[in-house]
């Protein structure tokens, strides 16, 4: 498995993943909650997505949004969640020098991607909102497209470089990742080579594109709360206030998750490693679970074109 050559996908041709170093005897107990939470991202994110392809009257921008969104979800769960599964059940802990840098790159893009499609669905609301009778023509189809095409290559093109540094270093010693999945840091530590450009990078990447996109989405709601509290119709402005606050608390509840994992990386010796590696599994799938839930299912049209499709049998 290593050979003392100065080629690094020479050196180690695999990784071994070692989920919960510490509690191996329990995590076939965590692996029927990690199944269930599964399959409900997976079926929700798919209904979603069926439901807005069937039905014409959901063909608009808020619903292509949606979908972009519920995309990027089931991405993040098929890339994470089935590794996670198969070391439970089956001990297949190794994983290929490429697929794992693959997994690496998947999820820091796709997870920014995430956060980037939250602030446009901000935007979307804010003008739905703030600025109703110019909503048609600012979101518009062409609007969704162009969005869509900035939410990829702005956060591809700019993670790419973090799996890219982490597979031009030298892996000339052990091969034991003690992680469910291949994050930057936990791969980058078995290394021979110092990494600190490694992890000044995905630094300042990551809280360039998550703190510009909170930012945007904290203004996006501030200017929200402050149209909705002006409202004078009987209920229009709790029923403004019911929709986008769910909204910002999924949001919130995304970013929050994202800093705690951030911040025990940090104070990793502080904390157990076990509570990081569980918090970075969660990370994956609890957003992905509740997304189409809380985004979606609580659309009057939404719920309408599912129990539609529901009983035309899908």
């Amino acid at each position: 498995m290593t050979s003392p050559t100065n080629d690094s996908t020479a050196l180690v041709s695999e990784f071994l993943l070692i989920c919960f170093p510490n509690y191996q005897a329990w995590q076939h107990w965590l692996s029927l909650p990690l199944s269930l939470l599964f399959l409900l991202a997976m079926g929700a994110n798919a209904t979603l997505l069926l439901t807005i392809w069937r039905e014409a009257a959901l063909h608009q921008p808020m619903y292509y949004l949606l979908s972009l969104l519920s995309l990027l979800d089931m991405v993040l769960c098929l890339t994470v969640i089935p590794k996670v599964l198969a070391i439970f059940w089956f001990d297949l802990r190794s994983i290929s020098f490429s697929a794992c840098f693959l997994q690496m790159f998947i999820m820091n893009s796709f997870l920014t991607m995430e956060s980037c499609t939250f602030m446009v669905m901000a935007y979307d609301r804010y003008v739905a909102i703030c600025h109703p009778l110019r909503y048609p023509s600012i979101i518009t189809d062409r609007f969704v497209a162009k969005a869509s095409v900035f939410i990829l290559s702005r956060n591809a093109l700019t993670t790419a470089p973090i799996p890219i540094l982490t597979a031009r270093l030298h892996y000339c010693g052990g091969n034991v990742i003690e992680n469910c999945i291949c994050t930057n840091m936990s791969v980058s530590r078995l290394s021979c080579d110092n990494f600190t450009l490694n992890r000044i990078y995905q630094f300042v990447a990551g809280w360039t594109l998550l703190g510009s996109d909170f930012i945007l989405v904290f203004l996006s709601y501030a200017f929200i709360l402050r149209a909705v509290l002006r409202l004078k119709a009987e209920g229009a402005a709790m029923k403004a206030l019911s929709t986008c606050g769910s909204h910002f608390i999924l949001i919130l509840f995304f970013s929050t998750v994202l800093l705690v994992v951030v911040l025990t990386n940090v104070a990793r010796k502080r904390v157990p490693f076990d509570i990081l590696i569980l918090l970075n599994v969660l990370h994956h799938l609890v957003p992905p679970a509740l997304n189409p839930i809380v985004y979606g299912f609580r659309t009057k049209e939404l719920k309408q074109g599912c129990q539609k499709l529901l009983q035309r049998g899908l």
